[in-house]
């Protein structure tokens, strides 16, 4: 019989393998966006330009691949970094930001500042982060009050999610000049990334995740249970809220640039928990790299499967994530397994 520190250690070598095969996944996927799209180019030709042989290609790489390529990882992370942050505190593997309305309140937030402050771009995040924020808090406080179940906390979220998807839609038909880009808004896509519009939304990004990483002990602690959790000395109340704050900070800013984009904080935290389990020290960095590599990925395919057509992301992200859903509810038997 293996001896306890022995079976530690080898789960945390274990898990420091899968967090660097991460962090090498991320960098391929990021140089990939970067090279190929509609006018794909190589390491050589880039190099070139770089030293003024190519001002077409520099100019692509600089004003359209780099910007794109870092909208992708900036809402990439802060998503799947979310999803992890909302599955745990909540106790609820089939809860993400898209699917109890966190990204519906943050778009529905952003667009309402887009038409009332036109002139004030860069209240859009903080706009987005304070819906992001009242929508959780929302379902949160209906499953509380009704002494939900899991899947009933998933379906108040669908149901408060549709409800600020029909204010969005409202806002932008009323208002047709608010939203440049509005139906990819909806759908989700960084197409038109431009480094001044990330400046902002990615310093709250980085800030979130920090946070995150400096509770990745009260985050576990929560993960037990309530009562566990204030039978080891955590301010249940005080933590869970923090917590939750972060996650809209981190939706809400990932929205403000990429829209809607779905099933990222989903898919990814649950592929993650597959490889190093639910530790949130281990969890939380693979899943940063594994989110901005996954996005950075779709957003790739969305550029070369059609082209020289592009698809908004997010349609490939719809593909993939909607039958993972429906996995995830066939697997839990229709959420009959609450006390699981």
């Amino acid at each position: 019989m293996r001896s306890l520190p022995t079976t530690f250690m080898q789960k945390k070598r274990h898990n420091i393998w899968i967090l660097l095969m991460s962090l090498a996944l991320f960098l391929l996927a990021a140089v990939l966006s970067l090279l190929l799209g509609s006018a794909a180019f190589s390491p050589a030709e880039l190099w070139k330009a770089a030293g003024g042989a190519d001002a077409a290609v520099l100019r692509i790489f600089l004003h359209v691949r780099l910007p794109r390529t870092l909208a992708c990882i900036l809402a990439g992370s802060a998503l799947a970094v979310s999803g992890v942050i909302i599955q745990s505190v909540l106790a609820n593997p089939l809860a993400g930001p898209n699917i109890i309305g966190v990204n519906a309140g943050a778009g529905f937030f952003a667009v309402l500042c887009a038409a009332f402050l036109p002139h004030w771009p860069a209240a859009v995040p903080t706009a987005a982060f304070l819906g992001a924020l009242a929508a959780m808090l929302l379902v949160y406080a209906i499953a509380r009050a009704t002494r939900a179940s899991r899947i009933a906390l998933v379906l108040s979220g669908v149901a408060v999610s549709s409800v600020l998807s029909a204010g969005i839609d409202a806002v932008v038909t009323l208002l047709p000049d608010t939203l440049t880009g509005a139906s990819s808004f909806r759908i989700g896509g960084v197409s038109g990334a431009a480094m001044k519009s990330l400046a902002v939304p990615g310093a709250y990004i980085l800030a979130g995740i920090l946070l995150a990483f400096s509770l990745h002990c009260e985050m576990d602690l929560l993960s037990l249970g309530d009562d566990t959790a204030k039978s080891l000395g955590l301010r249940v109340g005080k933590f869970r809220f923090l917590l939750l704050l972060t996650a809209s900070v981190l939706a809400g800013a990932a929205v403000s640039f990429a829209g809607l984009l779905g099933f990222v904080g989903l898919i990814v935290p649950h592929g993650a928990r597959f490889f190093v389990g639910s530790e949130s020290r281990w969890l939380l960095p693979v899943s940063a790299l594994s989110g901005a590599a996954f996005v950075c990925v779709c957003d790739v395919l969305a550029r070369i499967l059609f082209a020289p057509f592009e698809l908004p992301v997010g349609i490939v992200m719809s593909f993939l994530g909607g039958p993972f859903f429906l996995y995830l509810l066939i697997r839990r038997k229709g959420g009959r397994t609450d006390n699981g």
